[in-house]
């Protein structure tokens, strides 16, 4: 798999800055994943019980979760809507060793798609999110953007160790 990572404008307004993070970050994710086996995106690094494989079905949920369910108040699409989420919380994480790479990958695209389609369709930046957070106030569109940024970043820097540890490749 070949990922071609283009990085954020220098000097774009607002929404090209904050889409061009979260294609940076989502990009990165592919890299990190690119070329692996399933038996190693299945390799944890301890202490930690996360994996690559399960970080990519992850993200995958947050995509569905923040611009599906949050943004626009759906409910769950499959293959999020027949988990019982009381019996594992962590689904996501745990079921991605029944996957292969190229299933987990195909649903990272197709909610990252998703997701453009939704952002790229929205009013704008101020747009207000149908459900609302703990606090009862929805969320912009803006704030669910930059969420999103920091979700990526933050695996990403996790991926960086896995990776490593598994065939030692290094670096962004």
């Amino acid at each position: 798999m070949s990922v071609d990572r283009v990085a954020p404008p220098l000097d774009g307004d607002e929404r090209a800055t904050l889409l061009g993070f979260l294609g940076y970050h989502r990009d990165t994710l592919r890299l990190k994943v690119a070329g692996l086996t399933g038996a190693q995106l299945d390799q944890t690094l301890a202490p930690s019980t996360m994996t690559l494989g399960g970080m990519v079905k992850h993200l995958a949920f947050v995509e569905h979760w923040w611009f599906r369910c949050i943004l626009l108040g759906e409910d769950y699409g499959e293959p999020w809507a027949s988990v019982d989420w009381e019996a594992d919380a962590d689904w996501d994480w745990h079921s991605a060793v029944d996957d292969t790479p190229e299933e987990l990958l195909a649903l990272l695209a197709a909610e990252i798609a998703e997701s453009d389609r939704i952002v790229h369709a929205a009013a704008g930046l101020d747009q207000l999110s149908v459900r609302s957070g703990r606090t009862g106030a929805p969320f912009s569109l803006r704030w669910i953007l930059t969420h999103l940024v920091e979700e990526y970043a933050r695996h990403n820097g996790h991926a960086d160790l896995i990776r490593e540890s598994i065939d030692g490749t290094v670096g962004e």
